[in-house]
C-alpha cells in the first residue's frame, strides 16, 4: 500500500506535510512523526509542516508549524495526513504541489490526492505511518516514535476503543523500542489542573437526555461565557466527559460558534457515522463530527439518533 508514497518521497527534494484543521494528537503525531521519519532516512530532504496551531497539543516536540511561501510548493510533494475530506485540510495550498499524496484512516469520503494510502481498520493515522515505516524498512528515531505513539494513544482512547487490536499493540511495541517518556506523555495528555476540573464539572451539570437516553449538551453563544475556554476545548475537548455513563450508548456535544453549531458525536456501541454524514460531517463508526446550521438541525439529529436507537431494540 505504501510503495507509491515511498517512491514519491524518494523522488522529491521538498516534502510538505498537511493535516486537518483543529489538530488532535493523531493529526499532529502523524505529521511530526512522518517528518522525522523522512529526515532520519533521507537526511538531504527538506521537510515542512504547515497548518493551524497545535493548541493543547503544543507540548509535543516540534509542534510549531512552518511559514512557507507559495513558491515552496514548486516541484514539491505534498502529503495530507489524517484527513477524510478536502474541506478539512489545513492550508489549501497543497494543490500547488507537483504531486500530492494522502495517508488516512477515516471512512472514505472522497479522493483528495494523486496517491492514496487509506485504511479505516487502523485505530489511528499514526498507526498507519508506523506500519509504513516498518514495511519500508525505515530507521526509527525517538522523535518519530514519540510523536506516533502519542497519536496512537489519543485516537485509540488509551487503547480502549474497538479499533484497537493485536496489530495496534504490535505497532505500539515497535515504537516503544525507542526511549519514549510515557510518564511525561500521559501527564501532558490527561492530567488536569483545578480550573479544568471546574470547567468539566460545569459542563456535566448541563447534560440532558433524549427519550432513548442519548446524552447531550447544547451550549449557546451566550452560554459559552460560563466556561471561559475556546470552542475547540468546549466541543471536542469536553465530549468524552459524557463517556462511561451507565446506560448511555450515544453522547453528543453541540457548541454554537461563528462557523455554525459544532457537533461532536460518540458511541460505545453503534455506528453513528451515517448520521454525521447526513448532516455534512463524517469520521469513524463510533466517533464522528459535523458542523450544523442551527439548533433546529441539532434537535433533528437527536431525533434521528433516537430513531436509530429504537430500531436497534
Amino acid at each position: 500500500m505504501f510503495e507509491l508514497i515511498r517512491d514519491a518521497i524518494a523522488a522529491h527534494q521538498t516534502i510538505i506535510l498537511h493535516r486537518h484543521t483543529n489538530p488532535d494528537g493523531d493529526a499532529l503525531g502523524s505529521q511530526i512523526g512522518l517528518k522525522h521519519l523522512i529526515l532520519a532516512n533521507y537526511p538531504d530532504k527538506t521537510v515542512h509542516m504547515v497548518g493551524d496551531g497545535a493548541g493543547r497539543y503544543g507540548f509535543m516536540e516540534d509542534s510549531i508549524m512552518d511559514e512557507i511561501p507559495d513558491s515552496a510548493y514548486q516541484g514539491a510533494l505534498a502529503i495530507v495526513l489524517d484527513t477524510s475530506a478536502k474541506s478539512l485540510i489545513s492550508d489549501t495550498r497543497y494543490t500547488l504541489a507537483a504531486q500530492t499524496a494522502r495517508i488516512d484512516h477515516h471512512i472514505f469520503v472522497e479522493k483528495i490526492a494523486d496517491i492514496e494510502a487509506t485504511d479505516n481498520t487502523f485505530e489511528s493515522c499514526c498507526g498507519l505511518v508506523a506500519q509504513m515505516a516498518q514495511e519500508c524498512g525505515w530507521s526509527l528515531n525517538p522523535q518519530a516514535a514519540t510523536a506516533l505513539f502519542t497519536g496512537m494513544v489519543t485516537d485509540s482512547g488509551r487503547f480502549r476503543y474497538d479499533a484497537t487490536n493485536a496489530r495496534t499493540f504490535r505497532l505500539a511495541s515497535y515504537l516503544m523500542e525507542q526511549p519514549i517518556d510515557t510518564n511525561a506523555l500521559y501527564r501532558n495528555l490527561y492530567a488536569s489542573d483545578y480550573a479544568q476540573l471546574v470547567v468539566r464539572a460545569k459542563f456535566l451539570l448541563h447534560v440532558q437526555f433524549t427519550e432513548k437516553n442519548v446524552a447531550y449538551v447544547y451550549t449557546t453563544m451566550d452560554g459559552k461565557a460560563e466556561y471561559g475556554v475556546d470552542d475547540f476545548t468546549l466541543s471536542r475537548g469536553m465530549v468524552n466527559s459524557m463517556a462511561d455513563m451507565r446506560g448511555v450508548d450515544i453522547w453528543v456535544n453541540f457548541t454554537e460558534s461563528d462557523k455554525g453549531v459544532l457537533c461532536e458525536l460518540r458511541s460505545s456501541r453503534f455506528n453513528i457515522n451515517p448520521i454525521a454524514v447526513k448532516y455534512g460531517g463524517g469520521g469513524h463508526m463510533k466517533a464522528s463530527g459535523a458542523t450544523l446550521k442551527n439548533r433546529e438541525e441539532a434537535m433533528a439529529m437527536l431525533h434521528d439518533l433516537d430513531e436509530m436507537m429504537g430500531e436497534s431494540k
